[in-house]
C-alpha cells in the first residue's frame, strides 16, 4: 500500500466527514486510503435494507444553505434536482400550526410566512416576526451563549410560539431539547438558512438512500483517481512514528504520512486513548453527552398517503412524518421520526411502533394495519449541542493526526453539513 507520494494519507471512517476528506485529497492527486469498519459506507447517514425495501438508518434532510454538502454531492456525480425533492420552507403541525414561506427575497419570505402563519393569534405572529427582526439586527450573534429556553424567555416568546414554532425548529436543527440547546448554534443555522438567499431555506428530501447519495459515489470517485476504499476493515490500533503514523488492521500493518480519524466519537476515543499526547482530545470526546434519534418505518398498503411529503404532529410521540411514496415512489411507506431524549426511550420498540400506528389512525384516519414495521434506534445519533460546548479540534497535539466528524469544533450542530465541513477542514490543515 505504501508508495512514493509525499503525502500518503489514511482516512478512518467512511461516513460523510471521512468521504468528503477523501474526495478532496484524491482531487489533489494525493494518495488516500479509506478504512470503514462496517459493511457499507455512510456512517450515521447510511442506507439499510429491510424486507427487500431500501431504507435509511434515519430520516435526514438537507437545507439549501448546506453549500459544502451539496457541492460535494455534485463533485462526485450527483444531480441535485434529480436526487432531491426540493420544498420551500414549510412547517406543518397537523391541525395545529402551518407556516409556509412564499417565493419572495429573504428575509421578507420569512416575515410574510410568520405574519400569515395559521394556528397563532395575530399578536403571537407579530411577536415572532419582531423576534426575527431583532435577531437580524443582532446579526444572529449573542454576547454570551445561553440555552434556547433562556433566549426565548428573554424575548418574551409565549408558550404557543415555543411549542408550535421554536421548539420543533430547535429539535429539528440541533437534535437537542431547548432547555439544553445552545442558542448561539441555533442562531448560526438560522442565519445561514433564513437571512441570505430565499433558496437557502429550501428543504431537500433525498429521493435515494444516504449511502448512494454521496458516500458510495465518493468511493467510486476516489478509486478512479487511484485511491483505495476498504469496507468491513476496521482499524485496530494507531502508532505514531517520527515521520508518520502506523495503522494496524485485519489486513496488516501500514504506514501513512497523515491520518484523518473520521470515526464516530466513541470509536475515535478508543483508538486515541492509548496515545499519551492525545489525553486532552480524548477527554473532550469523553465529555460529550449524546442524544438519540428513533425512526419508525411502517409499510402500509400502497394507496395509503399523507397530506404532505413531510409534516409534524403536535404533542405526540411522532414528531415528524415522511411519506416515502411522495418523496421516492415507495408507496405506502411512512417514516415517523422522534428526535432527542424523551419518554419514548422507555418503551420497548414494538410498543413504540404501536403508539405511532395509533397516532396515524387518530390523526389521519388510517384504519389499516401496516404490513410490517421496523424501528431503527440510533441511541448516540448526535452530540448534545449545549451552550459553550468545548468540542475537540480537528488538529490534535500530533501534527500528523487529525480529527473529523460533526462533533468536532465548528459553528454547526451535528448535521451532514457539519460533518462535511470538518472533513474539508482536515484537508486544508494538511495542505497548510
Amino acid at each position: 500500500m505504501n508508495n512514493t507520494h509525499h503525502n500518503n494519507i489514511a482516512v478512518i471512517g467512511g461516513g460523510y466527514a471521512g468521504m468528503s476528506a477523501a474526495v478532496a485529497l484524491a482531487d489533489c492527486s494525493t494518495a488516500v486510503t479509506v478504512f470503514e469498519s462496517a459493511q457499507q459506507l455512510g456512517g450515521r447517514a447510511r442506507g439499510v435494507t429491510y424486507n427487500d425495501t431500501q431504507l435509511d438508518n434515519g430520516q435526514h434532510l438537507l437545507l439549501g444553505c448546506y453549500r459544502q454538502t451539496l457541492h460535494m454531492i455534485k463533485m462526485v456525480g450527483g444531480n441535485i434536482e434529480q436526487d432531491f425533492l426540493r420544498l420551500p420552507l414549510q412547517l406543518d403541525l397537523h391541525k395545529h400550526f402551518s407556516l409556509r414561506a412564499p417565493r419572495l427575497p429573504a428575509p421578507l419570505h420569512l416575515l410574510v410566512a410568520l405574519l400569515s402563519a395559521q394556528g397563532l393569534s395575530f399578536s403571537e405572529r407579530l411577536n415572532a416576526a419582531r423576534f426575527m427582526l431583532t435577531l437580524r439586527s443582532m446579526r444572529f450573534e449573542l454576547p454570551n451563549d445561553i440555552t434556547v429556553t433562556e433566549l426565548l424567555a428573554n424575548h418574551k416568546q409565549d408558550s404557543a410560539l415555543v411549542q408550535k414554532l421554536w421548539e420543533p425548529l430547535c429539535i429539528a436543527a440541533l437534535n437537542t431539547p431547548i432547555h439544553k440547546a445552545s442558542a448561539q448554534v441555533l442562531l448560526n443555522v438560522m442565519c445561514d438558512a433564513l437571512n441570505q438567499s430565499r433558496a437557502d431555506s429550501d428543504m431537500l428530501l433525498p429521493r435515494i438512500d444516504f449511502s448512494t447519495l454521496f458516500p458510495q459515489r465518493a468511493a467510486n470517485h476516489v478509486e478512479q483517481r487511484g485511491g483505495k476504499v476498504y469496507i468491513a476493515c476496521g482499524v485496530e490500533a494507531l502508532h505514531p512514528l517520527e515521520d508518520g503514523i502506523e495503522i494496524i488492521t485485519a489486513r496488516g500493518t501500514d504506514k501513512f504520512s497523515h491520518v484523518i480519524c473520521a470515526a464516530p466519537p466513541v470509536v475515535a476515543a478508543k483508538l486515541l486513548r492509548p496515545i499519551a499526547a492525545l489525553t486532552e482530545t480524548v477527554a473532550r470526546i469523553d465529555s460529550l453527552e449524546h442524544q438519540p434519534i428513533y425512526t419508525v418505518y411502517l409499510q402500509y398498503p400502497s394507496h395509503i398517503t399523507l397530506p404532505h411529503s413531510m409534516l409534524g404532529l403536535h404533542q405526540r410521540y411522532s414528531q415528524w412524518l415522511f411519506d416515502k411514496g411522495r418523496i421516492s415512489d415507495q408507496h405506502g411507506l411512512l417514516a415517523a421520526v422522534i428526535s432527542a431524549e424523551g419518554i419514548h426511550q422507555e418503551l420497548p420498540q414494538d410498543e413504540l411502533a404501536k403508539k405511532v400506528i395509533v397516532e396515524l389512525r387518530e390523526e389521519f384516519g388510517i384504519a389499516e394495519q401496516p404490513v410490517w414495521f421496523k424501528v431503527i434506534a440510533e441511541k448516540r445519533a448526535t452530540f448534545c449541542c449545549s451552550p459553550n460546548l468545548q468540542r475537540p479540534s480537528q488538529q490534535t497535539a500530533l501534527p500528523r493526526l487529525l480529527l473529523a466528524g460533526d462533533y468536532t469544533a465548528g459553528d454547526y450542530p451535528a448535521t451532514l453539513e457539519g460533518a462535511v465541513m470538518s472533513g474539508l477542514k482536515c484537508t486544508d490543515l494538511i495542505s497548510a
